[in-house]
């Protein structure tokens, strides 16, 4: 009798994980979901100077293997051939609940270009091709419909521009992305980045 009910444990034990497994992939997927597109702050820069009109691409890639990844492109819309910044993103659950939004950069970023138009580019390789930009990732959190989240104070490390660290803020929604990415020296003064607020990157597809 107690190994039937051991069994039945076990049994309901595997059910559980099971179903939290799924629920994770579920949240994933969405929050993926809301991540893909084509966007740009085209409408921002025409009505402030300030701002640069910028393209952003990003795009799931290896959807055939475990885990949710984007292959991210970023440049001025005049020469999108000519990206400034190349990254993959991995998305991941913690245990808290939130979410990771690991930050990777690509072994030869030159060959990459433009392939968010044809993701299945990246079949061809693994994770060996990335080196993770460690401290970088953008820990976010459901707030409504929406995720809002920012890198973790100083942890990650920049030399652009004469910055020690470099920080992130972005609120996703439906059809927006604000992001908002600033450089800091070893003095804590701003050095690069948009000074007012984030950039606001809107839906085009």
């Amino acid at each position: 009798m107690k190994k039937l009910h051991f069994l039945v444990y076990i049994a309901l034990l595997c059910v559980v994980i099971s179903s939290c497994a799924d629920d994770s992939k579920n949240e994933l997927t969405a929050l993926q979901t809301l991540m893909t597109g084509s966007f740009d702050s085209s409408e921002q820069a025409a009505n402030d100077e300030s701002y640069f009109d910028i393209s952003l691409h990003m795009y799931p890639i290896w959807t055939s293997r475990d885990g949710h990844w984007l292959y991210v492109e970023q440049a001025l819309n005049k020469t999108q051939t000519k990206p400034y910044r190349q990254r993959i993103y991995q998305l991941e659950k913690l245990e808290d609940g939130s979410f990771s939004s690991k930050v990777y950069t690509l072994e030869n970023p030159e060959e990459a270009i433009g392939k968010w138009k044809t993701p299945e580019y990246f079949d061809q390789f693994d994770v060996s091709m990335l080196k993770e930009r460690e401290g970088c990732a953008v820990i976010l959190k459901q707030k409504g419909d929406n995720y809002v989240g920012s890198t973790n104070e100083k942890d990650c490390k920049s030399s652009m521009r004469g910055a020690s660290y470099a920080t992130s803020e972005v609120t996703i929604k439906a059809d927006v992305i604000e992001s908002w990415d600033r450089g800091f020296d070893a003095n804590d003064q701003y050095v690069w980045g948009a000074e007012k607020a984030g950039y606001v990157f809107k839906r085009l597809q």
